[in-house]
């Protein structure tokens, strides 16, 4: 069976190019060049992917994929933008997208890069079972404590409000509490794909999530580890 894929793109002639070479690869291929005709055909069929470009008119790529997501966590969603600027990779990661990929590229990459959010997409029951398995229990480093059923972070007896991809690098670093992970580790892990050359994706998380957790507190959790990645630990070593 087919594929379905959704290019949203106002670029007539890169939609048209995509169009072809993935019909050309056995998906089915709808196209919409505005973001609003975007969203209005994302939301009303079932998709196997979508391809969505962050500058549209009506409506951006960025706002599209905020929209999806509030009623389909499920789809993957690759930004395609023309500026490989980490403040834009961070905003659309942070609304849900799956990954990105910068213009102009070349339809192997798109390709590689849509399989791979399909594939990360159907998970092992052994895998899910294990995930829920753990949001039975809390996870603590000293006097933080975070319960992954309820998505709540609380330290000192203060709650901490977390964006969903903040929450999701925090859990991460407390499974694996006093383990020095890589960054390229982490992006596999909790994007579910990779950032070729561009893992400060992962710093810029990282700061985000110290600020909220660290600051104002004496003892520090969140350890760098100097050209490797970082670690949560409750001392230093």
């Amino acid at each position: 069976m087919e594929k379905s894929v959704l290019v949203i793109d106002d670029e007539a002639k890169i939609s048209r190019l995509l169009q072809l070479e993935l019909s050309h690869e056995g998906y089915a291929v709808e196209i919409a060049q505005t973001g609003k005709e975007g969203l209005e055909k994302a939301l009303s069929l079932t998709w196997d992917i979508i391809i969505l470009d962050v500058m549209l008119p009506e409506m951006n790529g960025v706002e599209v994929l905020k929209q999806i997501r509030k009623v389909d966590n499920h789809t993957p969603v690759i930004m395609v933008t023309a500026r490989n600027t980490t403040p834009e990779k961070v905003s659309g990661l942070d609304e849900g997208a799956n990954d990105y990929i910068t213009k102009p590229f070349e339809i192997e990459e798109l390709l590689a890069r849509m399989r791979a959010s399909m594939r990360n997409q159907l998970e092992p029951a052994a895998t899910t079972s294990q995930k829920e398995e753990k949001q039975q229990s809390k996870l603590q480093v000293d006097s933080l404590v975070l319960v992954p059923k309820t998505r709540s972070v609380v330290r000192e007896g203060k709650r901490i409000e977390l964006t969903p991809k903040e929450f999701d690098l925090l859990l991460y670093l407390m499974e694996h509490k006093n383990q020095v992970l890589h960054r390229d580790q982490m992006i596999q892990d909790v994007w579910g794909f990779d950032f070729v050359g561009d893992t400060n994706v992962v710093d810029v998380y990282i700061r985000y999530v110290r600020k909220k957790i660290d600051h104002g507190y004496k003892k520090k959790l969140i350890k760098t580890v100097r050209g490797v990645g970082y670690c949560i630990r409750e001392e230093d070593h």
